[in-house]
């Protein structure tokens, strides 16, 4: 059967694959799968701090902060 998602070999350590096991088991999904979905929130974690750094960067001495918002509608 042909499949549309690439694979991907890692080794891990007991500690990890029992980890894996234990959620899998949990969520009644294979350990491939929890893998997978584990991985994916990891790489939209790492996605989220990225775009907050550069956030941070494009704010450093280039706003003007308004004090409160009776400022604004005076």
């Amino acid at each position: 059967m042909a499949t549309t998602k690439k694979r991907i070999n890692i080794s891990v350590s007991d500690d990890v694959n029992d980890a894996l096991e234990r959620l899998a088991k949990r969520d009644q999904e294979p350990v491939a799968t929890k893998a997978a979905d584990l991985l994916e929130m990891a790489l939209e974690i790492e996605e989220d701090h990225y775009f907050a750094q550069v956030a941070n960067d494009r704010l450093k001495g280039k706003v003007r902060w308004i004090p409160d918002s009776d400022t604004v509608w005076e």
